[in-house]
């Protein structure tokens, strides 16, 4: 049976739900949440931000046209989740469903910005923070050489905790194979471990519950780099038969599982790599970010001797902490020291930098322990090359990473980022708005993950906590925030 009522009707019908869904005193734990109304945010697109990736925004994450002037001259607006079910029970698309793109129109304007809610809390900075691919696991890596995995399914219990071996400084980065039975962990070291996730045994003890496979990134060609160079980076392939790597040696590395060696090393960058990723599924191009400053995108069916990559993309002014794929193998994100993200397009990089560091930077600055300086934040790159900028976070102290926020929940239409000032930020990709700001922490949040699949996001501190923010509209009550927190013991 269909609704009937006329589109006036709609509107008046979907008026509480509007207000609902903006009014911040409708959110608990207000006082450690600070979200921006629908009213607040700014409609008004990136001057610099092309076309192509706005549209492309559009059709993943706004509602069919029909459903979107159900509401007359209020298109530049979100509409409301009643106005959209009443839509669809009227038939205004035609197709008397949802497609994917309406379904990403009303999961996204649910925001994880209510809580926190602690998971656990370690006397121990949280350097890792990841869901799965499928999001029934969270790994959390911490620097005094603890790794826990927990079964998001079965109520956070840890379903792995992992006692790393020959840890040098910190757990820099890990990784879960794609069938989520491996992990591999990196440090100061070029020696990266892989764990068997999926055996019975919780507790992991590197070498005497279970073995810890090494696997030697120096051992490529002939050069013996014994324990010169540490791991930044470090991700599985789609396919999960390789894994790539970025080094303190200006180095990126791909280690061949099967053949268990390396297979490539490429002298990447002119300082450390800080970052890489796989652009897509095909596993043929790489990202790399470095302290020199420099996105590069590398093709590896046309390396040659040179190390030459397929292009450059200038525009940071300081290192890069961190970088994104979009999965397209065109668009991504990166983490600067010049306490800004950008977006990027590969298909406007160049062949080669025609611009150093040195032809901007007059002052002196270490990010490890000095304060931004004041002349920086008005200096322009000469040749920026990026998409859009994103400011507001501050990049200090660590790697901070930053994402694009779910394919599937939100159409890829929000970048989310930790911060030095222990805050998680969110922007509208299109807008460049900041969307929302949780607040919670009390050190650097240097990591942060977005549930694929739920208006859920948890982030790790170097205060130890792993909390969690969610929207609650599933109809039951909402769980209080957490003020006392429990005490756990360190193993």
């Amino acid at each position: 049976m269909y609704v009937t009522h006329n589109r006036a009707a709609i509107d008046e019908m979907g008026y509480a739900m509007s207000r609902l869904e903006i009014e911040p005193d409708h959110c608990d734990g207000g006082d450690v949440v600070h979200g921006v109304s629908d009213s607040q945010r700014s409609n008004k697109p990136l001057n610099d931000l092309d076309n192509e990736i706005a549209q492309l925004t559009k059709l993943k994450s706004g509602p069919h046209q029909m459903l979107s002037q159900i509401a007359p001259g209020r298109r530049g607006l979100p509409v409301s989740t009643v106005k959209m079910l009443a839509g669809r029970e009227c038939n205004f698309s035609g197709r008397g469903r949802f497609s994917s793109a309406d379904c990403c129109h009303v999961l996204s304007r649910y925001l994880p910005v209510n809580g926190p809610w602690l998971i656990d809390e370690m006397n121990s900075r949280a350097y890792v923070s990841q869901f799965s691919a499928d999001g029934s696991l969270f790994v959390a890596g911490f620097q005094g050489s603890h790794i826990r995995i927990y079964n998001v399914d079965k109520g956070w219990k840890v379903q792995k905790n992992i006692l790393a071996k020959c840890l040098r400084w910190t757990i820099t980065d890990t990784s879960l194979s794609p069938d989520q039975r491996h992990l591999v962990y990196a440090s100061m070291s070029p020696i990266v471990h892989i764990v068997n996730v999926g055996s019975a045994e919780t507790e992991s003890l590197a070498n005497v519950t279970e073995i810890h496979d090494g696997l030697d990134f120096s051992s490529v060609g002939d050069e013996d780099h014994g324990y010169s160079f540490g791991i930044f980076s470090v991700k599985f392939s789609t396919d999960g038969r390789e894994v790539v790597a970025g080094s303190s040696d200006d180095s990126i590395y791909v280690y061949d599982l099967e053949a268990n060696k390396p297979s490539l090393q490429i002298s990447a960058h002119s300082s450390d790599v800080n970052t890489v990723c796989f652009a897509d599924e095909s596993g043929h191009l790489i990202y790399s970010g470095s302290d020199d400053t420099y996105c590069k995108v590398w093709d590896r069916r046309c390396l040659n001797a040179r190390d030459k990559p397929a292009g450059v993309l200038m525009g940071h002014l300081e290192g890069i902490t961190f970088i994104d794929s979009r999965g397209d193998g065109r668009y991504f994100i990166s983490n600067g020291k010049d306490q800004a993200i950008k977006l990027w397009d590969i298909r406007k990089m160049s062949s080669e930098a025609t611009c150093s560091q040195e032809d901007f930077r007059n002052y002196e600055w270490d990010y490890r322990w000095m304060d931004y300086p004041p002349q920086a934040k008005d200096v322009k790159h000469p040749r920026d090359l990026s998409v859009a900028t994103y400011r507001g976070h501050s990049v200090l102290r660590t790697l901070i990473r930053c994402y694009f926020s779910p394919e599937y929940s939100t159409g890829q239409k929000y970048i989310y980022t930790g911060s030095h000032n222990s805050c998680v930020y969110i922007y509208d990709l299109v807008s460049g708005a900041q969307v929302a700001t949780l607040k919670h922490h009390k050190s650097p949040v240097r990591d942060c993950s977005w549930h694929p699949y739920y208006p859920m996001l948890l982030s790790s501190s170097w205060d130890g906590d792993i909390v969690k923010w969610e929207f609650p509209g599933s109809g039951e009550a909402l769980a209080p925030v957490i003020k006392k927190r429990v005490q756990r013991p360190i193993y």
